[in-house]
């Protein structure tokens, strides 16, 4: 009899539903130290989108880092917009506008002028960034050839047809950085016809659809 009463009692405690464990408030600290941690987070797998050495974090990039013409990626081809016959053709030529007065550059004036070399990021509205190393002209000093002195805002055209940024605004700022540059190559590359052949736009800080690409026209405003 003892041991079927000890034998009831271990089966009245396996079958009792175990007791719900105290709740517990997490403390400001707590929760300050969690949001940090996240935003830590996501800083540095972010980062790998423009820092070669953070790569192997690189999880919220939709473009793989290296891949595309020049080793750069890209979100519109010459043949998508329709400029390859006109952006290869030999009689291109650089137009500078200022009013009455009109410059224009072919592709081997531009380059017998002095040439810069910098590295700036590409960073597309897709949410990806890489950084390359350009060469080409500082547009300060094209700038002077039209409006000498000056530092002007521009409206630069591409070679493209139609599109929302067929045309854009370059503001003084952009124009008179030492960085920005009628780009000619690409890591020490001729430009790609892809990135933008003959000559394309780059400027620190600019969005990259704003890195007007098949340069056709720049005009002081």
């Amino acid at each position: 009899a003892g041991a079927g009463a000890v034998a009831r009692a271990d089966t009245v405690a396996e079958s009792a539903p175990d007791a719900p464990p105290a709740a517990t408030s997490p403390s400001r600290r707590g929760f300050l130290l969690t949001v940090g941690a996240g935003v830590a987070a996501v800083v540095v797998l972010s980062a790998g989108q423009s820092f070669a050495w953070l790569s192997p974090f690189n999880l919220f990039a939709p473009r793989e880092k290296g891949i595309g013409p020049q080793r750069v990626p890209i979100n519109r081809t010459a043949a998508a917009a329709q400029v390859t016959d006109t952006a290869m053709d030999p009689g291109w030529a650089l137009t500078l506008k200022n009013g009455s007065s009109t410059v224009t550059f072919t592709r081997a004036e531009l380059l017998a002028l002095p040439q810069t070399t910098a590295d700036l990021p590409i960073s597309c509205v897709e949410g990806w960034s890489q950084m390359a190393t350009w060469s080409g002209v500082r547009l300060a000093d094209l700038v002077q050839r039209v409006a000498p002195g000056g530092s002007p805002s521009l409206r630069i055209t591409s070679l493209e047809k139609e599109g929302g940024y067929r045309v854009t605004q370059m503001g003084s700022e952009y124009v008179a950085d030492p960085s920005t540059l009628v780009a000619l190559t690409l890591n020490g590359e001729t430009l790609d016809i892809d990135h933008g052949y003959p000559a394309r736009m780059i400027a620190p800080g600019r969005p990259g659809v704003l890195q007007t690409k098949w340069l056709s026209t720049l005009e002081v405003m």
